[in-house]
Formats: structure tokens, C-alpha cells, sequence
């Protein structure tokens, strides 16, 4: 039994790395559009299409960072993560990319979309800004 201890330790031990530092890190894509649809309704479901910038070969795209700020007001972040291994040559070439957004409507308001689109020359952030509204409900 002792045996099999050992055994299961030295798969620990000997599994170990000399760099345990991460080999990427987290960043914002800039949006250049949304497509939009021109009105949403009450209970659906909806992909939106999002288009932005991939500004080399080691950034992916990792999701989205949707925050409501109001009851139908949506602040919607592209997160990238970006490879830092040395060994790995990264294109230089900025790309167009489009990803798809689900986004359930459940607020029979109007939704307010703020897309980040950057940040201008003093660092402040830029939005695309979308008002959906919502079709199909008794005002």
C-alpha cells in the first residue's frame, strides 16, 4: 500500500515546470459596428453580429463583457487574450473579425447598447451606441 503512495507522489513531483508564469493576458478588442436588428420583441432570443479589430496574430477572441447599467442599458466589451510566448511569431496584420452575441430580450423598454469602440488620444473610452426598441407590447 505505501507502494502506491510513492507512486502517486512522483506523479506530482515530477510533472513540475521551471516557468509557472501565465503565457497570456486578458485585453479590449475595439468594435468598429454592431448589426443591429431595428426593433426586438418581448421574449426573443437574438444573435448580433459584432464586428472589431484583431490587431495582430497572437490576440483571440475570448467572449464578451456585457454590463447593465440601467434596466435595459448594456455596455458591451470584446475581450481578447493575447499570447506573450516568445517562441510563438505573431502577425502584425490587423484584421476584421465578427463575432456573435445571443442576447435575450426580457424589458418591454427600449434597450440602450454601448459598444467600446477604444479609447480617443487623452485615454477617455469611445462608444457605438444602438437604441432598440421593443415591438409587440402594450404601452
Amino acid at each position: 500500500m505505501s507502494i502506491m503512495y510513492v507512486v502517486a507522489f512522483s506523479w506530482f513531483v515530477s510533472c513540475s515546470s521551471d516557468d509557472d508564469s501565465p503565457n497570456f493576458y486578458f485585453t479590449t478588442l475595439d468594435v468598429i459596428e454592431a448589426d443591429m436588428p431595428e426593433f426586438f420583441e418581448l421574449g426573443k432570443t437574438y444573435d448580433i453580429d459584432v464586428l472589431f479589430y484583431r490587431p495582430n496574430g497572437c490576440t483571440y477572441f475570448e467572449g464578451f463583457d456585457v454590463t447593465k447599467t440601467t434596466q435595459t442599458g448594456r455596455d458591451v466589451v470584446v475581450i481578447g487574450s493575447v499570447l506573450t510566448d516568445q517562441d510563438v511569431a505573431c502577425t502584425e496584420a490587423i484584421e476584421e473579425v465578427t463575432a456573435t452575441l445571443r442576447f435575450s430580450v426580457i424589458y418591454t423598454d427600449e434597450y440602450n447598447f454601448r459598444f467600446y469602440a477604444g479609447d480617443d488620444a487623452n485615454g477617455n473610452p469611445q462608444f457605438i451606441e444602438y437604441t432598440v426598441p421593443v415591438e409587440g407590447t402594450n404601452p
